[in-house]
């Protein structure tokens, strides 16, 4: 098996038990959104959620090497066309040099890591229609001087 054959394998047992990522992150102890990752192959598991993972789900026994592989985290360079991938690339068009402004004004000249990162996708009701709130939490890595 390879990634794209266990992606595939998680898609079609979520739909058939009809799982949410909700319900899988909680069987194997993770957040929503980074067993959606992982369950994506842009995460690499540990042992102990491969395992989980394999087990709850009932892939096959290969599947957990394939789980624990280290991704490459690689996406096509072109713009997305499906309408929520692309309003974030939109985000980041629009707002991500003033993003970068604020946020090295505020830390220094550095980055936000997307490694010591954590994300939150969370739901608030609206009268104006329901929001969608991200949380992106990421540590601040200053630029060294050598």
């Amino acid at each position: 098996m390879n990634k794209l054959d266990v992606t595939e394998a998680i898609f079609e047992i979520k739909k058939d038990k009809n799982l949410t990522w909700e319900e899988i992150s909680l069987a194997i102890g993770r957040s929503d959104v980074w067993t959606t990752s992982a369950c994506l192959g842009m995460n690499s598991c540990p042992q102990a959620e491969a395992d989980k993972l394999v087990a709850f789900l009932g892939l096959p026994a290969e599947a957990k090497a394939v789980l624990m592989e280290y991704p490459t985290k690689e996406w096509d360079k072109s713009v997305p066309q499906d309408p929520l991938i692309y309003r974030l690339y939109e985000v980041v068009g629009v707002y991500g040099d003033t993003l970068k402004e604020v946020i090295q004004e505020k830390f220094g000249d550095g980055i936000m890591s997307a490694i010591d990162f954590s994300m939150e996708v969370n739901k608030e009701e609206n009268p104006k229609g329901d929001r969608v709130v991200l949380t992106l939490n990421g540590k601040f890595l200053p630029y060294k001087t050598w």
